[in-house]
């Protein structure tokens, strides 16, 4: 194993706190490594590996926003397009202002709360394993219908899982194709558009968000919990994933033109573009990605958890490096896992002396 992979993956793979495994993938140029340490679980379990299934929680929202800018760059959907426009008449939310746009929902800008009403209720009997599992599609959409925006769409920037999920939905029907490829579990929609349009062309055939499939066993404090479910919101945090496979989404990032498809290689030139520098900061938006600007490169980077799980997604295109985190524990005030991975990725795009 090359030293530069040892080094940047050791602080992770010694960041167990409570995980039974972890996959950190790493890029440096043209070299990619793959360093992994435990089990699928604490009982046992297989060794993890490249393609050991995580669970990547918010994520799952880097997919949608390539989705959606995949299907501005082929017509379907136009970044301007009002939410109301796909949504019955008088189901779209009471939005003060200027209209709610789909890339209001892809910026955290639209003004929708961070969870949508009646989730908490929904799913408090279950907040510590499963809190989405209960809510549906169509609370979704009740849930739409009651919301008042916080603020104007587009005048400030508010993290809103609601807003990711609504536009994965919106997405769906708009992206479905004929060709979807044939099910292994029940889909969604949302899942089904995500497969042909993105995950398919790119090669990335350990991801999906089935929560009957293999994968590794996500913990708690030490206690296993259930594979997490999230029906009405999969385009927020549904998706499963592998280090391989998300280590090839951040190589299609930095190179586009590696991707088959003309549409998806101009959304995925599209979804890093800066569209706003978020305020009393220096860091700018993409399509739901953070970017950092740096001397001389910029950071990409986004981060996920569950019920069970931790992890982190982070590249420099102009640098040529990136790098994935991924472990079976949940997140808490005390973690250190995700700011260790952003500090891994941030000594790679450094440049070396001496």
């Amino acid at each position: 194993m090359t030293r530069w992979a040892a080094d940047a993956a050791a602080p992770l793979l010694a960041d167990r706190a409570g995980a039974s495994g972890t996959v950190v993938a790493l890029r440096l140029g043209d070299e990619r490594a793959f360093l992994t340490e435990g089990r699928t679980t604490h009982l046992g379990g297989e060794p993890v590996d490249a393609d050991t299934r995580f669970e990547i929680g918010s994520l799952t929202k880097v997919l949608t926003a390539l989705l959606f800018a995949r299907q501005v760059a082929c017509g379907k959907v136009a970044y301007d397009d009002p939410v109301s426009r796909f949504l019955p008449p008088g189901a779209g939310p009471r939005v003060r202002g200027a209209p709610m746009t789909l890339l209001h929902l892809a910026t955290h800008t639209s003004g929708l709360p961070r969870l949508p009403p009646g989730l908490v209720a929904s799913g408090r009997a279950h907040w510590l394993s499963n809190p989405y599992a209960a809510f549906s599609p169509d609370d979704l959409l009740r849930a739409v219908r009651r919301t008042r925006p916080r603020f104007e769409p587009g005048s400030r920037v508010r993290y809103s899982n609601f807003g990711v999920g609504l536009l994965g939905h919106l997405l769906a029907p708009a992206a479905e194709e004929t060709d979807s490829p044939p099910a292994t579990h029940q889909t969604c929609g949302y899942e089904r558009a995500l497969t042909a349009q993105v995950l398919r062309p790119l090669g990335l055939h350990r991801t999906d968000c089935a929560a009957d499939l293999p994968q590794a066993t996500g913990y708690r404090h030490g206690r296993a919990r259930p594979a997490w479910r999230i029906p009405g919101l999969p385009g927020a945090g549904a998706a499963r994933s592998s280090g391989r496979d998300l280590l090839r989404l951040l190589d299609a990032l930095i190179d586009p033109g590696t991707a088959p498809d003309p549409f998806l290689r101009a959304g995925l030139a599209d979804v890093i573009r800066p569209r706003l520098v978020v305020p009393r900061g220096t860091r700018r938006l993409g399509l739901v990605w953070n970017i950092q600007p740096g001397p001389g490169h910029d950071l990409y980077h986004h981060s996920g958890g569950t019920c069970g799980f931790l992890s982190f997604a982070g590249f420099s295109p102009q640098a040529g490096v990136a790098l994935v985190a991924l472990t079976n524990t949940s997140p808490t005030m005390r973690s250190t896992f995700i700011q260790r991975a952003y500090d891994a990725l941030r000594s790679l795009a450094t440049p070396r002396t001496g």
